[in-house]
């Protein structure tokens, strides 16, 4: 398994607060599901715009996307992906040998 940090955030200039407000619900709980899961290992809000940042664990790049598909927002295009980015250990806190 590998890590992806995942920068997502609500398309506000297409879409209304009204048109999110009864989805916001339906989105939190599959936050909930994804964790419960072990598939998002954290999730932060953004505080620059609405929206969020997840730890995904997945086997791919395609995978951790795929997982961002099933959000409802994504599945009604209302979310914007601004990066899904591979991790990798720091090699810094490597032993020294």
């Amino acid at each position: 398994m590998a890590e992806f940090l995942a920068l997502v955030r609500r398309d506000v200039d297409r879409f209304s607060e009204a048109e999110f407000a009864p989805l916001l619900e339906p989105e939190a709980q599959r936050v909930r599901e994804l964790y419960t899961e072990g598939v998002l290992r954290r999730v932060w809000s953004r505080k620059d715009v609405l929206g969020a940042v997840l730890l995904i664990e997945a086997d791919s790049l395609e995978a951790a996307q795929a997982v961002l598909r099933t959000l409802p927002l994504a599945q009604r295009d209302m979310l914007g992906v601004d990066a899904v980015v591979p991790l990798a250990a720091y090699r810094g806190f490597a032993p020294r040998g």
